[in-house]
């Protein structure tokens, strides 16, 4: 080594020259031993996310959800009495609230009284119908017969009137004749022509031809009243036939009257049922089973109908809504396996995927986005997906709606 590649070696801090140099392999081997071991662990971790995103989709934007029955009364009244407080769990037909049911036991007793009423006038009316055709058909017989009858006694008043006539006009003849007979008697009784007994005899048959007269003259009379009262039986009897003869008018009243009766008594039926579901409405009972939540109902509160008085929460009906990125959608799949992961208990259920919403979660929004605007920007939406629990997974009924869950859908 010559002097000038001496005098540029460093000279050491303690003013020596004979110190050992530092060790710089063995730095640089550990360096790249170390930057090879980061190097497998990216590959591998970059083997596994791959492996793992291409057999499963997941997201943290999802949540139990679930029914919220919100129990409402059906009839106003006063709230005599609350049986439930709010966490508490009921089944199914617990009774929950009590309104004051008075007044819709007596609607419901005045409705079965009219009921009653009605229901008797369309029974009486229904019965009516066969007796007002039957009366009806009857009427039309009878009147019928009448007006034959009453044409025949006519027919038989005529025949007695002329033959009344007749026996005038022959009466008359006979008067002329008698008349005329003595007419000329009477000069020759005078003359002594003839005897007196003899102009006797023409007298006497004078004056019994003139009484034939009036007789004959009476009894035409008498048949030209009979002619007339029998063609007032004939009017009569044509007046009651026309009468009679509206029966099928009559019957079809009488059938109109049963059908409103009939009607009536429904209407009435109709407002006893309404009654008497308005006295059941009184009794509010639980739908289902579920946890009581939201009470608003006290004991003295006078509430409307649609008003609400609690949330009912059912424990066995519950899924989740998971809102997925729209670029995973394209593997997604109704039928598909699920691992849900509970926040809450630390967890993890089985499911599957039941459906995929419609539309994105924006759509659904009081007031979706307009992008027809000019500062528009691209985002990446959201679709909800329905994802369902296995059966039996939640036999503690542990879930609830709204707890945060991280579902992972098995894609491959």
């Amino acid at each position: 080594m010559d002097q000038e590649t001496k005098d540029r070696q460093p000279v050491p801090p303690n003013g020596t020259d004979n110190a050992a140099p530092a060790p710089r392999p063995r730095l640089q081997r550990r360096a790249r031993i170390a930057l090879a071991i980061v190097a497998t662990a990216l590959i591998l971790a970059s083997a596994v996310f791959w492996w793992y995103s291409s057999h499963w989709a997941s997201t943290d934007d999802a949540q139990v959800d679930g029914h919220l029955n919100p129990i409402s009364a059906r009839v106003s009244g006063h709230v005599i009495r609350v049986n439930v407080e709010d966490n508490q769990f009921v089944k199914a037909g617990t009774v929950l609230v009590e309104i004051d049911p008075t007044d819709y036991r007596v609607a419901r007793d005045r409705a079965r009284a009219d009921y009653a009423t009605a229901a008797a006038e369309a029974t009486a009316a229904l019965a009516a119908v066969p007796i007002t055709a039957v009366s009806s058909a009857g009427r039309l017989a009878t009147a019928g017969a009448q007006v034959d009858n009453a044409r025949a006694g006519v027919t038989a008043a005529e025949k007695r009137l002329a033959a009344a006539e007749a026996q005038l006009r022959e009466a008359e003849a006979k008067d002329a004749r008698a008349q005329a007979d003595l007419t000329r008697y009477r000069p020759l009784v005078s003359r002594d022509v003839i005897s007196h007994q003899q102009f006797d005899q023409t007298l006497a048959a004078a004056k019994s031809a003139a009484a034939a007269v009036d007789a004959a003259r009476a009894t035409a009379n008498v048949a030209r009243q009979e002619v007339t009262q029998a063609g007032d039986r004939l009017a009569q009897a044509r007046a009651e036939l026309r009468t009679a003869q509206t029966a099928p008018q009559q019957v079809t009243v009488s059938r109109s009257r049963a059908t409103a009766a009939v009607a009536t008594a429904q209407r009435a039926k109709a407002a006893l049922e309404q009654a008497e579901l308005n006295l059941r409405y009184t009794t509010i009972t639980a739908p289902v089973d579920g946890i009581v939540g939201r009470k608003s109902a006290e004991v003295g509160q006078n509430v409307e109908p649609g008003q609400v008085l609690l949330v009912l929460v059912p424990t066995d009906d519950i899924w989740v809504t998971a809102n997925f990125k729209e670029n995973q959608l394209r593997r997604l799949r109704p039928g598909q396996r699920v691992r849900i992961s509970v926040d809450a208990y630390d967890r993890t259920y089985d499911g599957f995927v039941e459906s995929i919403g419609g539309a994105s979660g924006a759509r659904f929004s009081l007031f979706p986005p307009e992008n027809a605007t000019g500062n528009y920007v691209k985002v990446v939406q959201r679709i909800p997906v329905r994802i369902r629990f296995a059966r039996g997974q939640d036999r503690e009924h542990l879930l609830r709606p709204g707890m945060s869950v991280v579902p992972k859908v098995r894609v491959r």
